[in-house]
Protein backbone atom coordinates (compact mmCIF):
# COMPACT_ATOMS: atom_id res chain seq x y z
CA UNK A 1 0.00 0.00 0.00
CA UNK A 2 1.33 3.44 -0.87
CA UNK A 3 2.23 5.89 1.97
CA UNK A 4 0.75 9.51 0.98
CA UNK A 5 0.15 11.13 4.37
CA UNK A 6 2.40 12.36 6.68
CA UNK A 7 1.86 13.47 10.81
CA UNK A 8 3.94 16.34 11.93
CA UNK A 9 3.70 17.15 15.45
CA UNK A 10 4.63 20.74 16.23
CA UNK A 11 2.65 21.33 19.64
CA UNK A 12 6.16 21.03 21.58
CA UNK A 13 7.12 24.56 24.24
CA UNK A 14 10.39 25.04 22.54
CA UNK A 15 11.82 25.62 25.84
CA UNK A 16 15.31 25.55 25.03
CA UNK A 17 15.39 28.10 22.78
CA UNK A 18 13.90 30.83 25.30
CA UNK A 19 13.41 33.19 24.98
CA UNK A 20 13.35 33.42 20.95
CA UNK A 21 10.67 30.71 20.99
CA UNK A 22 8.36 33.21 23.87
CA UNK A 23 6.90 34.45 20.51
CA UNK A 24 8.29 32.16 17.91
CA UNK A 25 7.61 28.45 17.18
CA UNK A 26 11.23 26.36 17.35
CA UNK A 27 10.06 24.63 14.09
CA UNK A 28 9.94 28.85 12.43
CA UNK A 29 13.78 29.36 13.39
CA UNK A 30 15.23 30.03 10.20
CA UNK A 31 18.30 28.41 8.58
CA UNK A 32 19.75 30.63 6.93
CA UNK A 33 16.71 31.47 4.58
CA UNK A 34 14.28 29.02 5.11
CA UNK A 35 12.59 27.73 8.78
CA UNK A 36 13.51 24.41 9.96
CA UNK A 37 9.59 23.13 8.64
CA UNK A 38 9.85 23.93 5.43
CA UNK A 39 12.84 21.68 5.13
CA UNK A 40 10.77 19.03 6.89
CA UNK A 41 8.07 19.57 4.67
CA UNK A 42 10.28 19.06 1.46
CA UNK A 43 11.82 15.79 2.99
CA UNK A 44 7.95 14.26 3.16
CA UNK A 45 7.06 15.93 -0.19
CA UNK A 46 10.47 14.55 -2.06
CA UNK A 47 9.27 10.82 -0.15
CA UNK A 48 6.32 10.91 -1.92
CA UNK A 49 3.84 12.07 0.73
CA UNK A 50 1.26 14.76 -0.69
CA UNK A 51 -1.13 14.99 2.69
CA UNK A 52 0.24 16.12 5.61
CA UNK A 53 -1.25 16.62 8.84
CA UNK A 54 0.49 18.98 11.61
CA UNK A 55 -0.63 18.52 14.96
CA UNK A 56 0.16 22.05 16.08
CA UNK A 57 -0.39 23.52 19.61
CA UNK A 58 -1.03 27.41 21.36
CA UNK A 59 1.47 29.72 19.80
CA UNK A 60 1.78 27.98 16.19
CA UNK A 61 -0.35 29.92 14.55
CA UNK A 62 2.78 31.97 12.53
CA UNK A 63 3.20 27.79 10.61
CA UNK A 64 -0.32 28.10 9.87
CA UNK A 65 0.51 31.72 8.26
CA UNK A 66 3.73 30.44 6.66
CA UNK A 67 1.80 27.57 4.42
CA UNK A 68 -0.75 29.88 3.61
CA UNK A 69 -1.08 32.19 0.63
CA UNK A 70 0.37 35.82 1.10
CA UNK A 71 -1.97 37.92 -0.89
CA UNK A 72 -0.70 41.24 0.55
CA UNK A 73 3.32 40.59 -0.04
CA UNK A 74 2.83 38.49 -3.39
CA UNK A 75 1.28 42.23 -4.82
CA UNK A 76 3.79 43.98 -3.37
CA UNK A 77 6.98 41.26 -5.25
CA UNK A 78 4.38 41.68 -8.64
CA UNK A 79 4.71 45.22 -8.30
CA UNK A 80 8.29 45.25 -7.49
CA UNK A 81 8.59 43.22 -11.05
CA UNK A 82 10.74 41.30 -8.30
CA UNK A 83 9.58 37.59 -10.09
CA UNK A 84 11.82 35.25 -8.65
CA UNK A 85 10.94 36.09 -4.80
CA UNK A 86 7.11 35.77 -5.85
CA UNK A 87 7.66 32.71 -7.49
CA UNK A 88 8.96 31.10 -4.62
CA UNK A 89 6.45 32.86 -1.81
CA UNK A 90 3.81 31.16 -4.35
CA UNK A 91 5.50 27.87 -4.25
CA UNK A 92 5.27 27.85 -0.70
CA UNK A 93 1.45 28.22 -0.39
CA UNK A 94 1.34 25.52 -2.74
CA UNK A 95 3.76 23.00 -2.01
CA UNK A 96 1.31 20.08 -0.48
CA UNK A 97 -2.18 19.28 0.89
CA UNK A 98 -1.62 20.54 4.85
CA UNK A 99 -4.10 20.22 7.35
CA UNK A 100 -4.20 21.49 10.91
CA UNK A 101 -5.14 19.92 14.25
CA UNK A 102 -4.62 21.05 17.95
CA UNK A 103 -3.70 19.59 20.34
CA UNK A 104 -5.39 21.15 22.98
CA UNK A 105 -2.66 19.82 25.72
CA UNK A 106 0.51 19.13 25.55
CA UNK A 107 0.50 15.45 27.00
CA UNK A 108 3.31 13.84 25.12
CA UNK A 109 4.16 12.79 21.55
CA UNK A 110 1.89 9.87 20.99
CA UNK A 111 -1.05 11.81 22.12
CA UNK A 112 0.01 14.39 19.39
CA UNK A 113 -0.22 11.51 17.13
CA UNK A 114 -3.06 9.73 18.26
CA UNK A 115 -5.43 13.54 17.99
CA UNK A 116 -4.59 12.25 13.66
CA UNK A 117 -6.58 9.21 14.08
CA UNK A 118 -10.02 10.26 12.02
CA UNK A 119 -7.66 12.08 9.24
CA UNK A 120 -5.50 8.97 9.46
CA UNK A 121 -8.25 6.95 8.10
CA UNK A 122 -6.58 3.14 8.94
CA UNK A 123 -4.13 3.87 6.28
CA UNK A 124 -0.56 3.68 6.73
CA UNK A 125 1.08 6.92 7.54
CA UNK A 126 4.70 8.53 8.18
CA UNK A 127 5.93 10.74 11.22
CA UNK A 128 8.15 13.35 10.87
CA UNK A 129 9.38 15.35 14.33
CA UNK A 130 9.48 19.42 13.41
CA UNK A 131 13.53 20.07 14.53
CA UNK A 132 15.02 17.33 12.53
CA UNK A 133 16.54 18.28 9.06
CA UNK A 134 17.91 14.79 7.78
CA UNK A 135 20.16 15.45 4.50
CA UNK A 136 20.59 13.00 1.96
CA UNK A 137 19.96 12.38 -1.59
CA UNK A 138 17.60 9.55 -0.99
CA UNK A 139 15.42 11.29 2.14
CA UNK A 140 15.10 9.38 5.40
CA UNK A 141 11.38 8.83 5.05
CA UNK A 142 11.46 7.56 1.30
CA UNK A 143 14.09 4.91 2.88
CA UNK A 144 11.59 4.00 5.52
CA UNK A 145 9.08 3.24 2.58
CA UNK A 146 10.65 1.79 0.63
CA UNK A 147 11.79 -0.95 3.48
CA UNK A 148 7.86 -0.66 4.11
CA UNK A 149 6.97 -2.01 1.22
CA UNK A 150 9.39 -4.64 1.51
CA UNK A 151 8.22 -6.25 4.84
CA UNK A 152 4.71 -4.26 5.09
CA UNK A 153 5.31 -3.50 8.81
CA UNK A 154 6.25 -0.30 10.92
CA UNK A 155 9.73 1.07 10.09
CA UNK A 156 11.33 3.67 12.42
CA UNK A 157 14.77 5.11 11.94
CA UNK A 158 17.29 4.89 13.98
CA UNK A 159 21.12 5.68 14.51
CA UNK A 160 24.12 5.32 16.71
CA UNK A 161 24.17 8.03 19.50
CA UNK A 162 26.94 8.52 22.40
CA UNK A 163 26.14 6.47 25.24
CA UNK A 164 26.39 9.66 27.42
CA UNK A 165 23.16 11.41 25.58
CA UNK A 166 20.99 7.87 25.63
CA UNK A 167 18.79 9.92 28.44
CA UNK A 168 17.51 11.93 25.36
CA UNK A 169 15.94 9.20 23.10
CA UNK A 170 14.66 5.83 22.68
CA UNK A 171 16.99 3.50 22.58
CA UNK A 172 16.52 -0.14 21.20
CA UNK A 173 17.70 -3.39 21.76
CA UNK A 174 17.37 -5.31 18.51
CA UNK A 175 18.57 -8.26 16.01
CA UNK A 176 20.20 -7.48 13.29
CA UNK A 177 19.54 -8.71 10.01
CA UNK A 178 21.86 -6.42 7.85
CA UNK A 179 24.29 -3.51 8.07
CA UNK A 180 21.70 -1.45 7.88
CA UNK A 181 17.99 -3.52 9.52
CA UNK A 182 17.34 -4.77 12.72
CA UNK A 183 14.24 -6.76 13.88
CA UNK A 184 12.93 -4.61 17.02
CA UNK A 185 13.28 -6.58 20.64
CA UNK A 186 12.63 -3.94 22.99
CA UNK A 187 12.51 -0.13 22.87
CA UNK A 188 12.87 1.72 26.54
CA UNK A 189 12.58 5.68 26.75
CA UNK A 190 15.08 8.13 27.54
CA UNK A 191 17.53 5.33 29.80
CA UNK A 192 20.38 6.08 31.44
CA UNK A 193 23.73 5.08 30.05
CA UNK A 194 23.96 2.24 32.75
CA UNK A 195 20.27 0.90 31.69
CA UNK A 196 20.44 1.63 27.92
CA UNK A 197 20.27 -1.79 25.97
CA UNK A 198 22.72 -0.53 23.25
CA UNK A 199 23.55 2.93 22.04
CA UNK A 200 21.16 3.45 19.18
CA UNK A 201 18.46 5.04 19.09
CA UNK A 202 15.22 6.28 17.40
CA UNK A 203 15.22 10.03 15.79
CA UNK A 204 12.49 11.73 14.18
CA UNK A 205 11.10 9.66 11.62
CA UNK A 206 8.96 6.65 11.25
CA UNK A 207 6.13 4.87 9.14
CA UNK A 208 3.89 2.97 10.91
CA UNK A 209 0.85 0.88 10.35
CA UNK A 210 -2.71 2.32 11.48
CA UNK A 211 -2.42 -0.57 14.36
CA UNK A 212 -0.18 2.16 15.98
CA UNK A 213 -3.33 4.42 17.20
CA UNK A 214 -4.71 1.83 18.87
CA UNK A 215 -1.34 0.80 20.96
CA UNK A 216 -1.38 4.90 21.96
CA UNK A 217 -5.20 4.72 22.99
CA UNK A 218 -4.12 1.65 25.37
CA UNK A 219 -0.84 3.33 26.34
CA UNK A 220 -0.84 4.58 29.71
CA UNK A 221 0.73 7.39 30.97
CA UNK A 222 4.52 7.05 30.87
CA UNK A 223 8.00 9.27 31.68
CA UNK A 224 8.00 12.88 32.13
CA UNK A 225 3.95 12.23 32.76
CA UNK A 226 3.33 12.13 29.23
CA UNK A 227 2.34 9.65 26.43
CA UNK A 228 5.10 7.87 25.19
CA UNK A 229 5.34 7.32 21.29
CA UNK A 230 8.08 4.50 22.67
CA UNK A 231 5.51 2.89 24.99
CA UNK A 232 3.38 2.77 21.84
CA UNK A 233 5.86 1.23 19.78
CA UNK A 234 6.88 -1.62 22.30
CA UNK A 235 3.35 -2.53 22.52
CA UNK A 236 3.16 -2.82 18.69
CA UNK A 237 5.82 -5.18 18.80
CA UNK A 238 4.17 -7.61 20.71
CA UNK A 239 1.24 -7.72 18.19
CA UNK A 240 3.29 -7.28 15.07
CA UNK A 241 6.87 -7.24 13.90
CA UNK A 242 8.20 -3.70 13.86
CA UNK A 243 11.86 -2.38 12.32
CA UNK A 244 14.44 -0.60 13.24
CA UNK A 245 16.23 0.96 10.20
CA UNK A 246 19.66 2.48 10.39
CA UNK A 247 19.32 5.44 7.67
CA UNK A 248 21.87 7.33 5.28
CA UNK A 249 22.03 10.72 6.03
CA UNK A 250 23.28 14.05 8.00
CA UNK A 251 20.68 14.55 10.67
CA UNK A 252 20.49 18.18 12.56
CA UNK A 253 18.79 18.27 15.28
CA UNK A 254 17.85 22.30 15.64
CA UNK A 255 16.25 21.27 18.94
CA UNK A 256 19.73 21.10 20.73
CA UNK A 257 21.36 25.18 20.29
CA UNK A 258 24.68 23.63 18.92
CA UNK A 259 23.32 21.41 16.34
CA UNK A 260 21.47 24.38 15.34
CA UNK A 261 24.24 26.25 14.85
CA UNK A 262 26.34 23.49 12.80
CA UNK A 263 23.53 23.56 10.53
CA UNK A 264 23.50 27.09 9.82
CA UNK A 265 27.18 26.72 9.04
CA UNK A 266 26.77 24.21 6.68
CA UNK A 267 24.05 24.94 5.13
CA UNK A 268 25.52 28.38 4.07
CA UNK A 269 29.10 26.14 2.50
CA UNK A 270 26.37 24.61 0.46
CA UNK A 271 24.86 28.05 -0.99
CA UNK A 272 27.56 29.30 -4.01
CA UNK A 273 26.88 32.87 -3.09
CA UNK A 274 27.53 32.17 0.40
CA UNK A 275 30.11 29.80 0.99
CA UNK A 276 33.49 31.63 0.44
CA UNK A 277 32.48 34.57 2.47
CA UNK A 278 31.69 32.04 5.47
CA UNK A 279 34.94 30.18 4.53
CA UNK A 280 36.96 32.88 5.17
CA UNK A 281 35.17 33.93 8.04
CA UNK A 282 35.62 30.74 9.37
CA UNK A 283 39.80 30.81 8.94
CA UNK A 284 39.96 34.06 10.42
CA UNK A 285 38.53 33.56 13.83
CA UNK A 286 41.16 33.23 16.49
CA UNK A 287 40.39 29.75 18.07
Amino acid sequence: MEIKKAVIPVAGMGTRFLPATKSMPKEMLPVIDKPVIHYVVEEAIASGIDDIIFITGRSKRSIEDYFDDSPELESHLQMKNKDKMLKLVKDISSMVDIHYIRQKEPRGLGDAILTAKKHINEEPFAVLLGDDIIVNEKPCTKQLIDNFRKYGRSTIAVEEVPMEKTGSYGIIKGQALDDSLYSLEDIVEKPSPEDAPSNVGAIGRYVFTPEILDCIKETAVGVGNEIQLTDAIRMLNEKQKVYAYKFTGKRYDTGDKVEYVKAIIDFALNKEDMKEQIKEHITGIDL
